[in-house]
């Protein structure tokens, strides 16, 4: 019962429609009626500007870190689920967020948020990762792609190094996911047609 109640609260945690929410509490707009329609920090970026943008990619970056640190709360101290399994389900509250009708982002963010509470070293070499190939492409979508890439490479070697299959296995999820959820973005790019950021 205490692995559903963990599963549960990961899921709403991921599930929590940040960029929807800030959008309607302190702009008076729906964000998935503007830009791409998604409900994650790139689209507030470009549609509510910086302060927005910011504000949502950090705290869907915070989702998957807290569902990861769930188990150091002292009421679920003797849980033997693995974190990685509550960030791949705030992962699936992202994308799918019963809060939001079940349409969400794209899960970049909340991964490497997952990334953070379970190996910070790791969330620090993608995300510098992601900003050298965004300042380079301005493009959010192959950032993320290429990030997803790099996380999987690094993850076969960590695994190579430490043994930890789990985190290689949840990588590889986490690609999957991201190159999913980018198939129209794949398509704009190889026409020349994805759209550019303005505020890098």
């Amino acid at each position: 019962m205490e692995i559903i109640i963990l599963l549960a609260i990961a899921y709403l945690l991921g599930s929590i429609p940040s960029a929807l929410w800030i959008g309607k509490l302190f702009y008076n707009t729906d964000i998935r009626q503007h830009g791409s329609g998604n409900l994650g920090g790139t689209n507030t970026f470009r549609v509510l500007g910086k302060k927005a943008g910011l504000t949502v990619t950090i705290i869907d970056i915070l989702k998957g870190t807290f569902a990861v640190l769930l188990p150091l709360l002292p009421i679920f101290s003797e849980s033997t689920i693995h974190p990685l399994l509550l960030g791949a389900f705030a992962v699936l509250g992202h994308m799918f967020p019963v809060f939001a009708n079940f349409k969400g982002g794209k899960a970049v963010a909340t991964s490497g948020g997952v990334l953070l509470g379970y190996n910070w070293p790791f969330f620090i070499i993608v995300f510098v990762t992601f900003l050298i190939v965004l300042k380079i492409s301005k493009m959010v979508s192959l950032s993320s792609m290429i990030v997803a890439i790099v996380g999987v490479i690094y993850s076969v070697i960590y695994y190579l190094r430490t043994g930890d299959l789990y985190m290689m296995i949840m990588i590889g999820i986490f690609a999957i996911f991201i190159f999913y959820r980018h198939r129209a973005n794949i398509t704009r790019i190889k026409a020349g047609t994805e759209p550019k950021v303005k505020w890098l």
